[in-house]
């Protein structure tokens, strides 16, 4: 069980577990994700948490492209956006890189989701630990967030 299992759960959010064996390095755990659940890469979203001006913000997009940060700033209504340093990433959600949820995360930080999820039926999400990924419908995901919904990704 982790804080985002939980927080599904007590939310009645309907949700599949997918768990699987990883041995990505920091950089590939999406992509290892899609790979190792025989999943489209443009349904598994990797949570990534970015610096918007002076806070830390959440923007999930596919694994299968790259975050447009000027696009996180305008979404959200700020004006520079940076990748956060990784030890404040875990810092500020409660969770390690590459197991980093949205859901569950120590405080709900304003977030973005990018577009593309819209166009499946289920998406899927780290479950917050590495190996854990959570299938559920994006518009609820979308819902519960209170997330903005943006083009934010290259690719």
């Amino acid at each position: 069980m982790t804080p985002a299992i939980t927080a599904l759960e007590s939310a009645g959010i309907p949700f599949t577990v997918h768990e699987y064996e990883t041995e990505a390095d920091d950089r590939g755990f999406g992509l290892e994700a899609a790979e190792k659940l025989d999943l489209d890469p443009l349904q598994v979203f990797k949570t990534l948490i970015v610096t918007l001006d002076d806070a830390q913000v959440v923007a999930i997009v596919p694994v299968a492209g790259q975050l447009a940060l000027k696009a996180v700033a305008r979404a959200l209504g700020g004006k520079r956006a940076d990748m956060c340093p990784p030890d404040t990433a875990e810092r500020v959600t409660g969770y390690v890189l590459g197991g980093i949820s949205p859901f569950g995360q120590k405080r709900r930080l304003p977030t973005v989701v990018d577009e593309l999820a819209l166009a499946s039926d289920t998406v899927y999400v780290s479950g917050g630990r590495r190996g854990l990924d959570l299938g559920v419908a994006p518009q609820q995901m979308i819902d519960h967030l209170a997330a903005a919904v943006a083009d934010i990704s290259d690719g």
